[in-house]
């Protein structure tokens, strides 16, 4: 073999080595890049598809807190229900009658999400606040049959979405506040040293006229926000 085979095979053999190289590192660039992308999707889907939070943004010496533990009373920013990872459908008549009080924080039932917690005033001043529920994301248009009861005190308060096809409210309940926003609520004349005990229980209605087979597979992730200010 001349000379000059002998560099162009080793030419050739240099240039797929190089070809090589760059594809090994293109392949691991785009791993790691997936596996960032992983790990993001795994903090904010496994976080909890409910989470209560202090509004951040408010008067830090507001005196306003939120616990989920009377006897403790230790204050959080943030409250985490534990997610269920599947539920079917099933008839408000099915939650326990004794829901709100049966249990404090996390108390997930069959096919349902509850969540008990307390806001308390610990300023020197009557004051207001808002709640508000927020969805933060959607797939299969699974709100469609959302129910959401908010038990503020043992008074009961059900929202769902008004009926795509009469665009009247369902039956028992108050419509969503807006696309996004389930809840959106003034607690007045909250008083010094007064506390609230509230519990949020979210469901599928099976009676809803739009919980069809449509649904199956659909997911639903969404927060409340406590403020002593609401901001628009």
């Amino acid at each position: 073999m001349s000379k000059r085979r002998i560099r162009k095979a080793a030419s050739h053999i240099s240039d797929r080595n190089s070809k090589i190289i760059w594809i090994r590192r293109i392949l691991v660039i785009m791993i790691i890049f997936l596996l960032i992308i992983y790990f993001i999707l795994r903090i904010v889907y496994d976080t909890g598809r409910f989470t209560i939070i202090l509004d951040s943004a408010g008067d830090p010496m507001s005196g306003l807190i939120i616990y989920n533990n009377l006897a403790e009373k230790k204050p959080q920013q943030k409250l985490q229900a534990e997610a269920v990872d599947f539920f079917t459908n099933i008839a408000q008549s099915w939650l326990p009658e004794n829901i709100d009080s049966e249990a404090e924080g996390s108390h997930n039932g069959t096919n349902y999400i509850a969540y008990t917690f307390y806001v308390e005033n610990r300023s020197d001043n009557t004051m207001n606040y808002w709640y508000e529920v927020v969805l933060d994301d959607v797939i299969k248009n699974v709100d469609e049959a959302l129910r959401v009861m908010v038990i503020l005190n043992g008074e009961r308060t059900v929202y769902a979405k008004v009926n795509s096809t009469t665009k009247e409210p369902e039956p028992n309940t108050i419509p969503f506040n807006t696309e996004k926003e389930i809840i959106s609520e003034q607690r007045e004349g909250f008083e010094s040293g007064e506390i609230d005990k509230c519990t949020v229980v979210i469901w599928i209605e099976g009676n809803d006229p739009e919980c069809l087979d449509d649904l199956i597979g659909g997911e639903i992730k969404m927060h409340m926000d406590i403020m002593e200010n609401h901001i628009p």
